[in-house]
């Protein structure tokens, strides 16, 4: 005796009811004819992802693009065209919020093209394009961090014997910064790897699933020096903050025990105060982005070791996971930096909660400006 179904079924890959996929397919079976010689055989056994899950993607990739653009797009008005916030550590600030712009200015419109359309429709060359555009941002979101790491340790660490960060200074760095992350990109244009669609067929990256020596020894190479290496120098960086830090703590509190106060409120120790905030600010930012790219990393090394444990849905939120990053930064120096609060409440009263007048005028001056005033101190 055969029951019929009270109504359609929900599932992860498919959902059996009114125009629903039928029989034997799988997930690459929208995909365009001129697009199959990109698309790895291990997803042939995968069935269609339940349409639900694109829409969910598409809605969730336009939130996190409308807010990082504006957000970027905000920070990156503030900084430029506020004078007191014009500091080569700045620069380095503004190239954050520019490469985190461009992310998602330049994925969402495609990536949300393809959620709508449950595959990609753009054809090969734009997929070059798009994988082009994520790995080049990503990298110089990355390395940018690096950089911003590396001139806190100079500043803090190294103190009045550190040559002080220059404008001049400041741009050599952010050039290194998109020379090296060129460079990672155009690779696999060159052959070294190839861009193919990821496993929902929405968006496309580096190929992981290939085992010729080419594209596993690009894998490799691009895990090591774009991931574990910039998180080596950023642990070595605020390891050695964390230790200047707190010395210098220590001995504040036994200098203002051996005067019989309460604390010391000099300029110099105003000065270190608002360089550790500073530091807090740029070490939550690294750790934010480390967490949005960390499953991207281990969906790659997954493809390489066990590629039977990744499926088109668990591609998915590497993808998402890591465009997410571009949202995390304005919102960061939004709520922890004094002096871009101040300013933004100038410029965008709505956006912002009035500073208070003590804290913009004490902490936030040297926060912003501490690799130019420390030297001076």
């Amino acid at each position: 005796m055969s029951v019929a179904a009270a109504g359609p079924s929900f599932s992860a890959y498919n959902w059996a009811g009114s125009g629903s996929y039928s029989g034997n397919v799988s997930v690459v079976d929208k995909v365009p004819p001129e697009m199959l010689f990109l698309v790895d055989s291990h997803w042939y056994q995968f069935a269609p992802l339940n349409p639900l899950w694109h829409s969910l993607l598409g809605f969730a990739m336009c939130l996190l693009g409308f807010i990082s653009v504006c957000g970027n797009g905000v920070v990156i008005y503030v900084f430029s065209c506020t004078k007191s916030l014009r500091t080569p550590s700045n620069l380095l600030v503004v190239n954050l919020a520019i490469s985190d712009f461009m992310l998602m200015a330049t994925m969402t419109p495609m990536m949300t093209l393809n959620c709508y359309n449950e595959t990609w429709v753009l054809g090969p060359f734009m997929c070059q394009i798009y994988g082009m555009l994520g790995s080049l941002f990503g990298c110089v979101s990355i390395w940018t961090m690096t950089t911003i790491a590396m001139d806190r340790y100079n500043v803090i660490v190294k103190g009045l014997s550190a040559k002080p960060l220059t404008n001049k200074g400041a741009m050599f760095w952010i050039f290194q910064v998109w020379l090296n992350s060129i460079v990672w990109t155009i690779a696999p244009v060159l052959g070294w790897n190839r861009y193919v669609p990821e496993g929902n067929m929405t968006s496309c990256g580096t190929d992981y699933l290939s085992k010729d020596w080419v594209s596993v020894s690009y894998i490799w190479a691009y895990s090591v020096f774009v991931y574990a290496l910039p998180l080596g120098v950023i642990i070595y960086a605020y390891w050695f903050i964390v230790q200047a830090v707190a010395a210098h703590e220590r001995q504040m509190k036994e200098q203002a025990k051996k005067m019989n106060v309460a604390s010391l409120r000099s300029s110099e120790a105003q000065q270190t105060s608002a360089e550790c905030k500073l530091a807090k600010i740029a070490l939550m930012t690294i750790s934010l982005w480390f967490m949005a790219w960390t499953p991207y990393l281990v969906i790659n090394l997954a493809g390489l070791f066990s590629p039977t444990s990744i499926s088109p849905l668990a591609s998915i939120w590497g993808a998402v996971f890591a465009k997410a990053n571009a949202v995390y930064n304005p919102i960061v120096y939004g709520i922890s930096h004094p002096k871009y609060r101040a300013a933004l409440y100038q410029k965008f009263p709505s956006l912002a909660c009035a500073p208070e007048s003590n804290d913009a005028q004490s902490q936030g001056s040297g926060a912003t400006a501490v690799s130019d005033e420390k030297p001076a101190a």
